[in-house]
């Protein structure tokens, strides 16, 4: 989708793609735009840190954009803190607490900054606008 298509208003945005690989990006886009994916986290040292009110564009594996999204809530907690309810509305695999842990460890060991105490942005969001075949969702 080339620029021209995404509305002007959004188009000053900061962009993102979730996860580290096309294919994870692809993965999480899929579940907020189904929604089920409605938080995600980051560590605290993440340079696009969030906060309420905040639009984001979010770009699928290729880097194209794919929607919008709203920042509702941003918290920090530590990674052996974070509760089932932030776990079931991350919205990955089966939801639970435990996957959760497991996919996030595998993810942050990856990024080679997992620890069982390490400080993470806790972000909950909206989905505000989707783009599809050069036209808007609303």
């Amino acid at each position: 989708m080339s620029g021209r298509t995404v509305p002007e208003k959004y188009r000053s945005l900061r962009s993102f793609a979730f996860g580290d690989s096309p294919a994870l990006a692809d993965e999480l886009l899929e579940l907020v735009l189904n929604g089920t994916k409605t938080a995600t986290c980051s560590t605290e040292d993440e340079p696009n840190i969030s906060k309420p009110g905040e639009r984001w564009m979010v770009l699928d594996g290729k880097g194209d954009p794919k929607c919008v999204i709203e920042s509702i809530e941003v918290t920090f907690q530590r990674y052996n803190e974070v509760d089932a309810k932030f776990a079931f509305d991350e919205g990955e695999g089966d939801r639970s607490l435990a996957y959760w842990r497991e996919a996030h460890r595998q993810y942050f060991r990856r990024l080679g900054k997992f620890n069982e105490d390490m400080m993470l942005m806790c972000e909950r969001f909206r989905l505000v606008e989707v783009f599809a075949e050069g036209r808007v969702i609303s």
